[in-house]
């Protein structure tokens, strides 16, 4: 994609820069979606969705592994395994100089690059003629506003996006707050008992009989 080339992260990076992990586990999510690797079910639950995707990233692989059993983006935030790969993928931006001490946020200069992507990289008009990676991309930039023009089906489904946000706000739901606002869960996530990451593998579909279908398409 054009615009994470130019940028030289990967979307959840950039999520992660911008609103912590509750903002990369939407992205990755998102991305999963859009694989068809994940489904919907009942109380805003999602599931892995036949075999693993060929090509896919190490995040997006750990909260595919996760979802071997029915989980919600929230619950998929406070996984262990998760926050593993949220310090994991923190490494890089560290080394950048993005992220700071004493509890690894971004630095004025990485939420200044974070605004000049998103100006340079408005939020779409219109859903027509966007390729996934271009969808990736607008969410890990603009939130609730991409969600809920590009994804909004999936979005309701899964709470990931919440009506009402204040127009010209840049938010994710998951993390409830503000885009460029630290809240606890990414503080949590610096500290406490890791567990392994899991094995990637084949993956069986279904969220129970109340499942909404699989992904891929809203």
């Amino acid at each position: 994609m054009d615009g994470v080339m130019e940028i030289g992260w990967e979307p959840h990076q950039i999520a992660l820069l911008g609103g912590g992990p509750p903002a990369a586990v939407t992205v990755a999510l998102v991305a999963l979606h859009l694989l068809g690797a994940v489904e919907t079910g009942p109380r805003r639950t999602l599931c892995a969705a036949g075999p693993e995707p060929e090509g896919l990233g190490p995040f997006e692989g750990t909260v595919l592994d996760c979802l071997h059993e029915p989980l919600t983006a929230r619950e998929l935030v406070r996984h262990p395994d998760v926050r593993l790969a949220v310090a994991l993928t923190r490494i890089p931006l560290a080394e950048d100089g993005l992220l700071g001490h004493p509890w690894l946020r971004p630095t004025r200069g990485a939420r200044r690059r974070v605004e000049f992507w998103r100006e340079r990289h408005p939020l779409p008009a219109v859903r027509h003629g966007l390729t996934d990676d271009d969808t990736l991309l607008a969410v890990a930039l603009h939130g609730d506003a991409a969600l809920r023009l590009l994804l909004p089906r999936f979005a309701l489904r899964t709470g990931l996006a919440a009506p009402g946000a204040p127009a010209g706000s840049v938010r994710f739901s998951l993390g409830r707050g503000r885009f460029l606002r630290w809240r606890d869960e990414y503080e949590d996530s610096v500290s406490g008992d890791w567990g392994g990451t899991g094995h990637h593998g084949d993956h069986a579909g279904g969220c129970g009989s109340g499942g909404g279908g699989g992904g891929g398409s809203d």
